[in-house]
């Protein structure tokens, strides 16, 4: 099972946010996932940031790959 960390994206069309979540691959952008671990708002100004660094770093180090857009969210955030 490959494990990704990446983003579902939420909200109205044209108004998004996005959550931050821990999903096998093969599963669609927006469908199942295993943990909800942060949120990312790119409509506040300035952009809104907010990962739970624990989590981050445990699913990390089990293996799990952030996407590029989440990696540098986290390196960002001092996570990475």
């Amino acid at each position: 099972m490959a494990v990704k960390i990446r983003l579902r994206r939420m909200g109205s069309k044209g108004n998004p946010f996005y959550r931050v979540v821990v999903a096998d691959s093969r599963y669609p952008r927006d469908g199942r996932f295993i943990e909800e671990i942060g949120s990312y708002d790119p409509m506040a100004n300035p952009s809104a940031v907010k990962i739970d660094a624990d989590k981050a770093k445990a699913w990390i180090a089990n293996g799990a790959q952030p996407t590029d857009t989440v990696k540098s969210l986290l390196k960002k955030e001092g996570i990475l």
